[in-house]
């Protein structure tokens, strides 16, 4: 078995409390460390990131007028809340981290090591820059 196999994941319940800023019990940290800085982390944020609204976005529906009106509504606070999150998605990660007993500053290692493949290579191509 893989150690991401073994990980304590989240029930239901626990997962959408997570998604409005609770902390999960420290048995699950390495679930939150791939949540939150594995492969896929990015979109899991955008889709983590709408929970807190659906309650928002149900109530548009409560709104009087045509369907379609009352659907645009939700389209708005969809792309709103999209682009928010996207924004400040970086600030999201590291308060996340920080709250669950992680270190801020991780990073996923694939994201690292393109990143200092990156920087070797302009320093090599541009050696009195620094």
């Amino acid at each position: 078995m893989s150690t991401r196999s073994k990980a304590k994941r989240p029930n239901p319940f626990q997962w959408v409390a997570y998604s409005c800023g609770r902390r999960l019990p420290d048995s699950m940290q390495d679930w939150v460390r791939n949540d939150l800085i594995g492969d896929w982390a990015v979109p899991r944020h955008m889709i983590r990131s709408m929970v807190p609204f659906i309650p928002i976005f149900a109530a548009f529906f409560l709104f009087p007028g045509p369907l379609w009106l009352r659907g645009s509504m939700v389209l708005l606070g969809v792309f709103l809340a999209l682009f928010f999150s996207a924004a400040y998605m970086e600030q999201n990660r590291r308060r996340r981290l920080e709250k669950n007993g992680l270190d801020p500053n991780l990073e996923n290692p694939k994201k690292l090591a393109r990143h200092n493949a990156e920087k070797a290579a302009y320093e090599k191509a541009h050696p009195h820059a620094f």
